[in-house]
């Protein structure tokens, strides 16, 4: 697919680029370039098969996401200070 001169100067126009008429071509012919190597890989079946990826765990056999019991609220903001609508905690690590 060859891209227009006119699409070309929309985009520098977009993107604050300044070329002259040899950039311009130059840039017009990288542009395609690239668009053929999209088409090229849209070709591709890109299908995720999680037994080629090297796990030996199939997803269908991992467990099921449960919500379990947390720490409560009062506990985790125990150590907190409140100083401007932020949580202000001690310093950890020097």
């Amino acid at each position: 697919m060859a891209v227009e001169l006119k699409t070309i100067e929309h985009l520098c126009e977009l993107s604050k680029l300044d070329y002259d008429e040899d950039g311009m071509k130059k840039v017009m012919g990288e542009m395609g370039a690239i668009i053929e190597l999209m088409d090229e890989i849209k070709e591709f079946d890109l299908t995720y098969d999680d037994t080629k990826d090297g796990n030996k765990i199939a997803f269908k056999d991992t467990r099921e996401d449960v919500a379990e019991e947390s720490f409560s609220t009062e506990k985790l903001l125990s150590n907190t200070e409140s100083a401007d609508g932020c949580y202000v905690v001690p310093k950890v690590v020097e």
